[in-house]
């Protein structure tokens, strides 16, 4: 949904209020349920980071002002009666106040979320270009570079899986996801859309 939908929503069956759902967007993993009214509801939408309204102190709160585990907003999509919200985010860091990774009983740090995480981080770097970092130095170097480092290690890879050397399979592997990685952010393709494609053949 956009800005502009919030008008069509159903706030009169909670007086004034909407049951908000957050999903982890990397994974689909529920974080947390709060309420929005239509002041806060705007706000995300503004601010881009998702904000609730407290029913104890009955006013707005952003999630993460004081701890700085903020839900940045990705997407916002409504249910078949337009009176609940299902909210898409990138946490930065855990959710719950109680320093758990969501506020109910699922993994703390489940292994897509890393992957993802790992995904944004390579993105960052292509942007910022920090100093001494070597995904920086790949990105530098340009495209061949990049590309030469992925064949290289396809090959390492291969040649630890035919010594049965599980230690560098692992290794290797590890070696080859990063630089893929750092090939995808090169090319400007996200990894959700490698993750929707391997969903697709799937079905």
């Amino acid at each position: 949904m956009e800005k502009k939908d919030i008008e069509k929503l159903n706030f009169e069956k909670l007086n004034g209020l909407i049951p908000a759902i957050v999903v982890d967007y990397s994974n689909n993993q529920v974080l947390m349920l709060g309420f929005m009214n239509k002041a806060s509801l705007e706000k995300t939408f503004d601010s881009k980071l998702v904000t609730f309204y407290s029913r104890t102190r009955k006013t707005l709160w952003t999630k993460g002002v004081t701890s700085g585990n903020y839900l940045n907003l990705v997407d916002i999509k409504t249910d078949c009666d337009n009176d609940t919200l299902l909210i898409f985010a990138k946490p930065d860091g855990n959710t719950c106040h109680t320093g758990k990774y969501s506020c109910f009983d699922v993994p703390d740090i489940p292994a897509t979320n890393f992957l993802y995480k790992l995904f944004d981080l390579i993105k960052d770097r292509r942007m910022t270009m920090p100093e001494n970092s070597y995904t920086s130095e790949l990105f530098r170097s340009g495209s061949d570079r990049i590309i030469q480092k992925v064949g290289e290690e396809s090959v390492e890879t291969v040649i630890a899986a035919k010594n049965r050397d599980k230690k560098e399979i692992i290794n290797e592997t590890s070696d080859l996801i990063y630089h893929l990685f750092v090939m995808l952010a090169d090319q400007g393709i996200e990894l959700t859309d490698i993750v929707r494609n391997l969903q697709k053949r799937s079905k």
